[in-house]
């Protein structure tokens, strides 16, 4: 963690703190990763897109490795996948129907998850 965080680049309020991998304003609720604002020059909310979260509040990113944290039933095949299932190389999209993570899941093929039913790894 930073000693000083940087100030609120919405409201310019000096009072940010960290939390897990953001940044947060206590005045305007404002969240944000540092490290991509710092590199573009823009904050996430026009530059980044929408911050996605897995079950317990971690941020999510393209690439991450997941576990899934509840057996899900899949169409067409007798067992569905069970808790504890890793997952490699997550892709985050606009999904439908709040399936945001798009990925592949050994003996399943490609398919997509909602966020609230992993944990990263």
């Amino acid at each position: 963690m930073n000693e000083n965080p940087p100030p609120c680049p919405k409201c310019s309020c000096e009072y940010t703190y960290e939390m897990n991998a953001l940044v947060v304003c206590p005045e305007c609720s404002h969240e944000w990763v540092p490290a991509e604002s710092s590199e573009t020059g823009v904050p996430p909310a026009e530059g980044w897109g929408k911050v996605v979260k897995d079950s317990v509040g971690n941020v999510l990113r393209d690439g991450d490795s997941v576990v899934v944290v509840k057996a899900l039933k899949v169409k067409g095949s007798p067992s569905g996948i069970k808790a504890g299932t890793k997952v490699r190389g997550i892709r985050l999209v606009d999904g439908v129907d709040g399936h945001d993570i798009d990925c592949k899941i050994d003996g399943f093929g490609a398919m997509q998850l909602k966020s609230g039913v992993v944990k990263k790894a």
